[in-house]
């Protein structure tokens, strides 16, 4: 093994001083090829990752409710049904049926990381002569934030969620007039109000939520809302947060409740970012076939160009084992290099991209994720793809007959 690589090594290396040129084209194209899907695998990353976070952090990622009401037709005998116009029932403020026990069945799936029970409802928030119909959302704090981590969106004042305490995003503060340390009133649709103080001001990065969503204590919310002791959703975490609509499904199945998924209530979200994954590897492949082609196209002129060169190695003792070797390893070095240089190319270029894109507030448009496996991966497949390519021209240089190579 050790008796023939200096010699292959040094005639690879050789060939491609020689060519000059030709090396400096195929380099020049394999590091194109390299830096566009390290910036665009970098980028996807990034960008799925802050989807992630905003998506992950904002909402429970499997919520229990209760099931929908439903009209009946009602059965005068066995065998009659009344010929009526069935509606739809007006869906009321339920609780979930033995929510305690639920809650205690969840907390017992290995699947689950995170449980909370909360009350949420419609009330109308009156300051002065403002006032907005909201979503009032009764909430546990210890435990519904580990799974929303609202204190994340806090812009003034502090997560504080006494009995005569409400949190309201920036929009809705904006439209009553209302800071931190002023009274809100909130009237149920059942008829009963409170008085409550605004604790703090949140902002969910989206106009219409902060708008419409409040959050107080649990037990103010039952009150509130004319459900003592009930809970109308039980949210979720889960450890695998893409197998989330699998496991609500199941959940759905054993337990007398609706389970909605992240991946259910954000499906066009979703949808996007798998498809820019289909995208991305379509990239990735097409790239990958030019860089071949190209690596393969120049190998194939190398051994035109080299035929002689090659006859004099054959007749000088070289194998064709050697001669194969000595191209397959131009082809590796060539792809090894290109990656090297596309992999920095597509680094900078990253890192640029970061700094300029931002979202309309001002703050970055993905976070900046350069992974080392991705290097690795992409040198790896860089110089796997030169092997790959020098392959077809290899196998021909190793077959030429050294006495007809010389000839010419």
């Amino acid at each position: 093994m050790m008796r023939w690589l200096p010699f292959v090594m040094t005639g690879a290396l050789r060939f491609l001083g020689e060519g000059r040129l030709q090396t400096g084209f195929i380099v020049g194209g394999i590091t194109i090829g390299v830096a566009v899907i390290v910036f665009m695998s970098a980028m996807l990353a990034g960008l799925e990752a802050n989807f992630l976070r905003r998506v992950l952090t904002s909402q429970a990622q499997i919520q229990l409710l209760p099931p929908e009401q439903v009209a009946r037709p009602l059965r005068n005998r066995p065998d009659e049904i009344e010929e009526a116009i069935v509606q739809r029932p007006s869906q009321r403020v339920i609780s979930i049926d033995q929510w305690q026990t639920i809650v205690r069945r969840m907390e017992a799936l290995p699947e689950v990381t995170a449980v909370a029970a909360s009350m949420t409802g419609s009330a109308l928030a009156v300051r002065g002569a403002a006032s907005r119909s909201v979503s009032v959302a009764g909430i546990e704090p210890e435990r519904y934030l580990r799974i929303v981590r609202l204190t994340d969106y806090m812009v003034a004042g502090r997560l504080r969620l006494a009995s005569d305490d409400i949190l309201i995003g920036i929009e809705l503060a904006r439209d009553l007039g209302a800071t931190v340390g002023d009274k809100l009133l909130l009237n149920g649709m059942g008829g009963a109000s409170r008085t409550l103080t605004v604790a703090g001001l949140f902002d969910l990065g989206n106009k219409g939520a902060n708008l419409r969503n409040t959050y107080v204590a649990l037990r103010t919310a039952q009150s509130l809302l004319g459900v003592i002791g009930g809970v109308t959703e039980i949210g979720l975490s889960v450890r695998d947060i893409y197998a989330a609509e699998t496991i609500a499904r199941e959940i759905a199945a054993s337990n007398v409740v609706e389970a909605d998924s992240w991946i259910k209530t954000n499906a066009q979200f979703f949808t996007a970012v798998r498809a820019q994954k289909n995208t991305n590897t379509l990239i990735r492949l097409f790239v990958g076939l030019s860089v071949a082609f190209g690596i393969a196209a120049v190998l194939v002129v190398s051994v035109i160009q080299r035929s002689k060169d090659i006859g004099i190695l054959r007749a000088m003792g070289a194998t064709r084992g050697q001669i194969l070797q000595l191209f397959l390893l131009q082809g590796g070095l060539l792809g090894f290099a290109g990656s090297v240089t596309g992999s920095m190319l597509g680094a900078g270029a990253l890192a640029y991209w970061h700094s300029v894109a931002r979202q309309a507030d001002g703050s970055e448009l993905f976070p900046l994720i350069i992974a080392p496996g991705l290097f690795v991966a992409s040198a790896l497949l860089a110089t796997a793809t030169g092997v790959v390519a020098a392959m077809a021209p290899a196998l021909r240089a190793s077959r030429l007959d050294p006495v007809e190579a010389i000839r010419g």
